[in-house]
C-alpha cells in the first residue's frame, strides 16, 4: 500500500498493517532542516510581475519542498498551503506535487468557510453580532460555503486533491468560544452542509480544532467529517473520552501534547508520545501527529524525538 492508501483506509477506520499513518497539519521547520523559508512565510507581493518562468521556478521549489519533508520525516500526508492562493497557482502547485511524488501521498489544502474564533480586535464586536443579527451571520455563513463549495469544485473529478483539512477553530482550553446553542445555529448546519458537498465531490474532510471540544463534540460528529484533529491534551482532551462519544464514527488524529514537547523533559515527552499511541492503536481509525502543528520555535529535536518513539512503538502487529 501507498502512503496515501495507508492514510484513507485509517480515515476510514480500517485495519492497517506496520506503522501507524503520521502526518503534520503544518512542518514550519523547513529553513532548519532544509535552508528554505516554508511557503506560507513567503511574501509574493510581486508575483504578478514574475515572467512565467519565474513562477514556474518559485511553485517547484514549493512542491520540492513539501515531498522533501513529507519523505524526511514519514508523513502519509501533505497538507497544501498555496501560496500565492489564487486557482491558477493552487492549481500549478499540486500538478508539480503529484508530478514529483505520484500518487505516494494523499494531498490534502484548507477547506472550512465556517466561522472561528475571532480576532482579540473583533471579538467584542463579533460576540455582540452573534445575539442582535443572527440572521445576518447566517446568510454570511452560506455565503462562505458556497465560495468554497466553488473552489473546491474546480478540483474535483481530478487527481489533484484527495481532501480538505477544515481549520475554523472553535475553542479555547476551557470551553468552546460557540457554546452548544450558539454552534448547532451558527456552525453546526454550514459545517455539515460543505462536509457533504466535498462528499459528494469525492473529497475526504478532516475537521481541526484545538481546546476543550467535549461540550460540541456530539454536534461535531453528527455533521460527519472522516477524521476528527487535533484532540488537544492542553484542554483536557483524552482519546478515552471522545471514543465513547464518538463510537467509531470518525477516524482521530492527533493527541500528542505540543506543550509537553515544548516544555517538558524528555522523559515526560517519550511517556507522552508512548500513552497517545497506546490510546489511539486500541481501536481502528488512528493517524498519528501532534496536538496542533510542528510550528516555528517548537524543538526539532523534540519533534525528532517524537518520530523516534512512533517507529519503535507505533507498529501495528502483523495479523496472523
Amino acid at each position: 500500500m501507498t502512503e496515501r492508501e495507508r492514510f484513507i483506509c485509517a480515515l476510514k477506520r480500517g485495519p492497517v498493517e506496520g506503522l501507524v499513518p503520521h502526518f503534520e497539519l503544518v512542518f514550519f521547520l523547513t529553513m532548519e532542516v532544509f535552508g528554505r523559508v516554508h511557503p506560507e512565510h513567503r511574501n509574493y507581493f510581486q508575483w504578478n510581475q514574475m515572467q512565467a518562468r519565474e513562477r514556474a521556478l518559485h511553485i517547484k521549489d514549493m512542491a520540492e519542498l513539501y515531498v522533501m519533508t513529507a519523505e524526511k520525516y514519514g508523513h502519509s500526508a501533505i497538507f497544501v498551503h498555496p501560496n500565492p492562493r489564487d486557482i491558477d497557482s493552487t492549481r500549478m502547485l499540486l500538478e508539480k506535487i503529484r508530478e514529483l511524488s505520484g500518487d505516494k501521498y494523499f494531498i490534502m489544502m484548507h477547506g472550512d468557510p465556517t466561522f472561528e474564533i475571532p480576532t482579540g480586535e473583533t471579538m467584542v464586536d463579533f460576540s455582540a453580532r452573534m445575539y442582535e443579527e443572527p440572521e445576518a451571520l447566517k446568510r454570511e455563513a452560506a455565503a462562505r460555503v458556497e465560495e468554497r463549495r466553488a473552489f473546491a469544485g474546480k478540483f474535483a473529478g481530478t487527481d489533484l486533491l484527495d481532501g480538505f483539512a477544515l481549520c475554523s477553530d472553535y475553542c479555547f482550553n476551557t470551553n468552546p468560544f460557540f457554546g452548544p446553542g450558539i454552534f448547532s445555529e451558527l456552525i453546526a448546519p454550514y459545517l455539515k452542509e460543505i462536509i457533504d458537498d466535498y462528499r459528494a465531490m469525492g473529497f475526504y474532510t478532516i475537521k481541526h480544532t484545538d481546546g476543550n471540544i467535549m461540550p460540541i463534540l456530539d454536534q461535531i460528529v453528527e455533521c460527519g467529517p472522516d477524521a476528527l484533529h487535533s484532540l488537544d491534551p492542553q484542554g483536557g482532551v483524552t482519546i478515552p473520552e471522545v471514543r465513547k462519544v464518538t463510537r467509531g464514527r470518525v477516524a482521530l488524529a492527533g493527541n500528542v501534547s505540543c506543550g509537553l514537547l515544548q516544555t517538558g523533559t524528555e522523559e515526560e515527552c517519550i511517556a507522552d508520545v508512548k500513552r497517545s499511541l497506546r490510546e489511539g492503536m486500541a481501536e481502528p481509525g488512528y493517524i498519528f501527529c501532534t496536538s496542533n502543528c510542528v510550528y516555528t520555535g517548537l524543538p526539532l529535536e523534540r519533534y525528532e524525538l517524537m518520530l523516534r518513539v512512533w517507529r519503535e512503538c507505533g507498529v501495528y502487529p502483523a495479523e496472523e
